[in-house]
């Protein structure tokens, strides 16, 4: 899915650019003054601009080439596009752009693309009077900060091609009037926070390709309309609220290749016309209340390349021409149904597959073999039965990345275990291990592992050094026999997000060192046998969302400040002589010394 949307903006960006250099350069005409002051009316509405496109905005002539993100009509000297995007391969949060859109803009009466994406901090309403660019071919606001509803005004736009609002802040109903488009190819509203039904204008649409509505509060049934969508080749609604069952009208949109569901509260069967969709490489219907067995008729879906049907209520038998369908499959998620598998089918162990999630399949016995370990990439098959050990399960895994076997009975010494070279995340928590962390987290290990989770295991020994270079952004060890004091070398885990260290025998002081790890956002130290106090650096951990000191040996005042003084006092209980807010107050001794 994540594939075919980046195709789509690539198509969109191309067009665009299509447009800018499209006319003729040779004796350009000097800018309408109109147009130049339109521009320096938003201009004026942005007050920070950490992108620094805007102060390329100077002189008279907005269409010399020198205003960043201008294009205009070389015989007129009209401006036809304003493309403000941040570079989609630049993650650095410091650039944005922060203020409101200026109503000014609506005065570029000639204007046929308007592109701002990706500013962050842009905010305030989209101006109702943005429908009077009824040149307007292509409307592009994603990823800023917009508020309030979309103007029903919009609809007056008879030239538009791709309206996409996504990932803004806008909330209310999708207004009927969107469905005036007729001439409309891409429809992206998603990651708003958009309530109600899908308008029944949207069945005037008869040019669309691209229809995405993900990640809101949309609610009602799926309308039958939508399978009349002959030209639709991406169709999301994931993470909404819709109901009722998956219409069969769907099944009729032959040229789809990518159709997401996900997330909804979406109850019956799977139709069994599911296998009309031909063009079909990604379903995925997970999270919802799906129920009955998986039709056959998806074994005939040539071109699936990606399938998901977790977490729904899908019971047994699988269906046998599975075996020999969907030859194009790389990535199967069974996960959380009723199915009761026993052992990892075949056709799935033979395949030359890169993910295979069959977390809560009821799989029993020892670990599966496959026959083409070498191409995958992520196993989850945590949630089972497995028994025996786990030594040669990582054999010819040389692409695996993530790993889960979390919840299961296996007994391994962790020394039997040789991870394969890029494995970023293992969980094998709630297992049966043994041994000491230093066979898993080593000089070797350091250079890829990103989290790491062996909880309520039997694992022991002491914590080991941690060299520099790590990578490690979650490691959890809680619930086992673990000893020993924390090594202050744990301040080179600089990328650490969440550290649990929780019900163990840890011992001596927490070290200042672990105040360093900045980007830590959970931390649970509790029933250990630390002593001393809650050193004062943690003060400098901003981003501290959880925090547990419960069940130690700690005394002195809890460092006086935010988030600290205000998680709740269970935190801190059971412990020698902790005080100060959210405890009561420090009295009489002055702690300041103990245990430092």
């Amino acid at each position: 899915m994540e594939i075919l949307k980046w195709v789509f903006n690539l198509v969109l960006i191309l067009s665009i650019f299509q447009l800018f250099f499209s006319s003729e350069t040779l004796a350009q005409t000097t800018c309408s003054e109109a147009d130049r002051a339109s521009l320096l009316g938003f201009k004026a509405r942005i007050f920070k601009d950490t992108t620094d496109i805007l102060s390329s905005w100077t002189g008279k002539d907005c269409c010399g080439g020198e205003w960043e993100g201008i294009q205009c009509n070389s015989a007129t000297g009209r401006v036809t596009g304003l493309l403000l995007q941040r570079p989609s391969d630049v993650r650095d949060s410091a650039l944005y752009m922060k203020g409101t859109l200026s109503p000014s803009l609506a005065n570029l009466h000639f204007l046929e693309v308007l592109v701002i994406s990706g500013m962050k901090l842009i905010a305030g309403p989209i101006p109702q009077s943005f429908s009077n660019l009824t040149h307007l071919t292509q409307l592009v606001l994603e990823d800023n900060s917009l508020q309030g509803d979309i103007p029903s005004s919009l609809g007056h736009l008879p030239l538009l091609r791709t309206l996409s609002l996504s990932g803004n802040k806008l909330s209310g109903q999708i207004p009927p009037s969107i469905g005036n488009f007729m001439k409309l190819q891409q429809l992206n509203f998603a990651r708003n926070s958009l309530v109600g039904p899908i308008p029944p204008s949207f069945t005037k649409f008869r040019s669309l390709q691209y229809l995405d509505l993900s990640s809101n509060m949309l609610s009602g049934l799926i309308p039958e309309f939508l399978g009349h969508y002959q030209n639709l080749i991406f169709f999301d609604l994931s993470s909404n609220q819709f109901s009722g069952q998956i219409p069969n009208s769907l099944c009729n949109l032959g040229n789809l290749l990518d159709m997401s569901l996900s997330q909804n509260h979406l109850t019956g069967r799977i139709p069994e016309q599911i296998g009309n969709l031909k063009s079909l490489n990604s379903l995925s219907v997970s999270l919802n209340n799906l129920s009955g067995p998986i039709p056959q008729t998806i074994s005939g879906l040539q071109n699936l390349w990606y399938l998901n049907l977790s977490r729904n209520t899908l019971s047994d038998p699988l269906p046998i021409t599975l075996s020999k369908g969907i030859p194009s499959l790389l990535s199967i998620d069974l996960s959380y149904n009723r199915l009761n598998l026993g052992t990892v089918p075949e056709w799935i162990r033979s395949r030359k597959l890169s993910s295979v999630h069959l977390a809560g399949c009821n799989l029993k016995g020892t670990l599966p073999n496959f026959t083409k370990p070498e191409s995958l990439s992520s196993i989850d098959l945590s949630d089972n039965y497995f028994t025996d050990g786990i030594s040669n399960f990582f054999v010819k895994m040389s692409s695996l990345q993530k790993v889960k076997l979390s919840n299961n009975q296996l007994k391994s010494h962790l020394l039997e275990i040789t991870l394969p070279d890029g494995l970023s995340s293992i969980d094998l928590r709630n297992n049966q291990l043994s041994g000491s962390l230093f066979a898993l987290i080593n000089n070797k290990t350091s250079s890829f592992l990103e989290a790491v989770d062996v909880s309520n295991n039997q694992i022991s020994g002491t914590m080991p050094e941690f060299n520099g270079g790590m990578n490690l952004k979650l490691l959890n060890i809680g619930s086992n026999n673990i000893e020993g004091q924390i090594p202050s070398s744990i301040s080179n885990l600089i990328e650490l997000e969440r550290l649990d260290i929780s019900r163990n025998k840890i011992t001596g002081t927490i070290p200042t060192s672990l105040g360093l790890l900045v980007k830590m956002q959970w931390l649970d130290l509790s029933v250990n046998a630390l002593m001393g106090r809650i050193p004062e650096i943690f003060m400098g951990i901003k981003n501290l969302r959880h925090a547990n000191f419960r069940a130690n040996r700690l005394c002195g005042e809890i460092p006086q400040g935010r988030p600290y003084n205000i998680f709740p006092a269970a935190a801190y209980a059971h412990n020698l002589c902790l005080c100060g807010k959210p405890l009561p107050p420090c009295r009489g001794k002055k702690f300041g010394n103990i245990g430092q």
